[in-house]
């Protein structure tokens, strides 16, 4: 089922304007982070509960896709981590197709099968985990049946 509700832009300029970008262009425009692939993840916001877009790395496997909780090596989680742990419903933008997907953090053998693709993509994650004290969590992005 699509994400239903009000869109509320990142307070973080260059974040809003990517977005609006690629949504428009349909990622012909604001396709790129630093030189890497990336697509757009929509989640609501597990405290406003408004639709919120975020660009991120693309890492895209058989139809499914990962999400690396990074934020740089930051002490805490991003945002959209939290929305997702409140509701694994989402979107993500690849491109011009949107995909209805079903998150759940990965663990195991299947996260190191994941985050070797990752890491293939964007290779500075293993700097990031490095740099932090905590788990970097990658959420696989699953297309609802």
């Amino acid at each position: 089922m699509p994400l239903i509700g009000m869109y509320v832009p990142s307070p973080w300029e260059p974040i809003a304007t990517q977005v609006a970008q690629y949504e428009s262009s349909g990622g012909e425009e604001g396709g790129e982070m630093e030189g890497a692939p990336c697509v757009i993840l929509t989640t609501r916001g597990h405290k406003s509960g408004n639709l919120r877009k975020t660009p991120l790395i693309r890492v895209e496997h058989d139809g499914s896709y990962a999400v690396v909780a990074s934020m740089g090596g930051a002490p805490n989680h991003p945002e959209w981590y939290h929305n997702l742990a409140d509701e694994a419903e989402a979107t993500i933008q690849d491109g011009a197709e949107v995909h209805e997907l079903v998150a759940r953090e990965s663990g195991g053998k299947e996260k190191a099968t994941w985050w070797k693709r990752a890491t293939d993509v964007w290779p500075a994650y293993d700097d990031y985990q490095a740099s932090t004290d905590r788990v970097i969590p990658l959420v696989l992005l699953e297309r609802v049946q």
